[in-house]
């Protein structure tokens, strides 16, 4: 049986570069980040806030992970090299695989102490709670902005926009409990408040992770349905069968497939038409990067 290979890349152009549209936005926004974490954290020890605590620790993480988020950017766009051949873009995965799991810790730490917090409840400046979180709640809307179009095509955005809009989350109700504190001292509602932050800091992140690690493994990525593609393949005219298939992401936004594909016996030439057609059809699912090898029945 002869055998006939036939290598082919196919890849579409993004008009719309995240990493353009973003990278100098980052540093303001970390810039943005620290101050606000300064006056929180100065604030919260001054008012015996956990709640204002914690969102000063959730808006230093904010710009501890975009600066990653920003170093991430400068390093996924170096050219492909001879030990990088597929280049440097899933820098991107791995600092948003990061910034999630810096969240989740701090959530859990925060854990620990809100049940100590609610067991003893302590006098806390109410009134000065609201100020300082109304100052955070802007600038983190603000970051948001800036932040908010990129990340609808970037994990790695992403992840620093989540921080920003669970910080954001974490500003309105700490000023809600900042406000029932100073009309009613109701102490104990600023652990319970940092609990429930957390809890929905958690969920936002265990996603994140699942996803990177998905992309990190070389996993197809969840809406690709692997055999409902072969069953396409497998229809069209001269195509016997689809094997040793390989589908996996390199990043969100490009996804690779490759597999053998035998054929009837044919001119190598004639297998333009078969591989345009493979190529309309995984392009369809998103796959823009094609690799096909022939081989003869």
């Amino acid at each position: 049986m002869t055998q006939q290979k036939h290598p082919h890349s196919h890849e579409h152009a993004h008009p719309h570069d995240v990493t353009e549209i973003s990278g100098s936005r980052l540093v303001f926004v970390v810039i943005l980040n620290f101050v606000i974490t300064i006056a929180q954290t100065v604030g919260g020890l001054y008012a015996g806030s956990l709640s204002l605590l914690s969102d000063a620790l959730h808006n230093f993480s904010d710009g501890i992970a975009i600066i990653i988020s920003y170093l991430a950017i400068r390093i996924a766009k170096k050219g492909r090299d001879e030990k990088r051949t597929f280049g440097y873009r899933r820098s991107t995965i791995l600092a948003a695989a990061l910034n999630a799991i810096a969240l989740i810790v701090i959530s859990v730490l925060l854990f620990k102490e809100a049940i100590v917090k609610f067991m003893a409840p302590q006098p806390i400046d109410g009134g000065l709670v609201v100020w300082v979180a109304l100052i955070g709640l802007v600038a983190n809307l603000i970051g948001m902005l800036l932040l908010r179009k990129s990340s609808k095509g970037d994990m790695n955005i992403k992840s620093s926009y989540i921080h920003l809009l669970s910080d954001a989350f974490s500003s309105v109700a700490v000023v809600v409990g900042g406000i029932v504190i100073y009309y009613f001292n109701i102490y104990w509602v600023d652990p319970v408040l940092t609990i429930l932050i957390g809890l929905v800091v958690l969920r936002e992140s265990y996603q994140i992770v699942k996803k990177a690690f998905n992309i990190l493994m070389q996993g197809a990525p969840e809406h690709i349905d692997i055999p409902a593609i072969v069953v396409e393949l497998e229809q069209i005219a001269q195509v016997e069968s689809i094997n040793h298939i390989h589908v996996w992401g390199l990043d969100e936004r490009n996804i690779n497939f490759e597999a053998r594909v035998l054929i009837q016996d044919m001119r190598v030439s004639e297998t333009k038409v078969i591989l345009a057609r493979i190529e309309d059809i995984l392009d369809a699912h998103d796959i823009n990067h094609v690799t096909i090898q022939f081989e003869i029945k």
